[in-house]
């Protein structure tokens, strides 16, 4: 089927599938990690996480925070504390140096919950947790993170169904290894399409050169000054594909500029942070 130019296919219809099976998993943990991307700090929410998490006590993660501006981000942090009244904490796959932070705040959150286990007789067993988020904002990375901190045990809990396997973190703290995808239903095209330049949607459901269009038609003026001195525009040149390409020379027949080539680079390179560190959202 061909490709839609002007617009985001989004997923097929699996959602009420998909939401049904995190909630079963959600009554195994105590807490809920919730991985957004920094490089779109609120349009990689979603938007009825505390609907569908059913007051779970959960805190965020914002990932990739080494692809973004640190004195950008910590505006977006205060902002994101003071709207879900949660911890939320900047880390990336790159470094480990924040891995007690968040093995702490998970067990801190979890602890009302296995008090009051123990207040009818149980015996204190360790925090559970899963790390939910939308396609592509890092939650393997995550995962990986935690479980290769230590000396990775797996087992599974007496009494669940299909034999769900658990990943010891520590002493105190056990990672559900089958976390949900958050599914989301998603009408807003901006938004949609704020989700492609990070690659959170899969790439048969959008054109290339209509996101990376997108993508240069919403940068402010000091991302765009950062995408002309990548790509070696001169300052007077318009920020267009057909202009990058001609500078790259990247054509096709007859000279003409090979867009869905450049669109395919521009993609590549703003994803890996080589053009720069930018946050796309804008605080309300």
């Amino acid at each position: 089927m061909k490709k839609d130019k002007t617009h985001i296919h989004w997923y097929p219809g699996h959602i009420a599938k998909a939401e049904r099976k995190l909630k079963e998993q959600l009554s195994l943990v105590d807490a809920v990690i919730e991985v957004i991307d920094a490089r779109i700090p609120l349009s990689s929410r979603y938007d009825n996480i505390t609907g569908l998490l059913n007051q779970k006590p959960r805190f965020l993660l914002v990932n990739k925070c080494d692809l973004v501006d640190k004195n950008e981000l910590d505006k977006f942090i205060e902002f994101l504390k003071n709207e879900t009244q949660t911890a939320v904490i900047p880390t990336t796959s790159k470094s480990s140096g924040d891995l007690n932070i968040i093995v702490k705040e998970a067990i801190k959150l979890s602890e009302p919950r296995i008090q009051a286990i123990m207040a009818k007789g149980l015996l204190r067993r360790p925090t559970r947790i899963m790390v939910v988020g939308l396609p592509n904002v890092g939650k393997s990375s995550i995962i990986n993170k935690l479980t290769k901190s230590s000396k990775t045990k797996t087992g599974a809990k007496a009494g669940v169904t299909r034999q769900q396997q658990w990943v010891r973190i520590n002493p105190q703290l056990e990672l559900l290894d089958t976390p949900g995808i958050i599914p989301m239903k998603q009408e807003d095209q901006e938004r949609a399409t704020k989700l492609a330049f990070v690659n959170s949607v899969g790439d048969n459901a959008y054109s290339n050169d209509f996101v990376a269009k997108e993508l240069l038609n919403i940068l402010n003026e000091r991302q765009i000054l950062r995408f002309k001195e990548y790509y070696n525009l001169d300052d007077n040149a318009d920020l267009t594909l057909e202009n990058i390409a001609y500078q790259r020379k990247w054509l096709i027949k007859n000279q003409e500029p090979d867009i869905e080539r450049t669109a395919g680079y521009l993609l590549k390179d703003f994803r890996e942070g080589k053009i720069g560190k930018f946050i796309l959202d804008v605080l309300p």
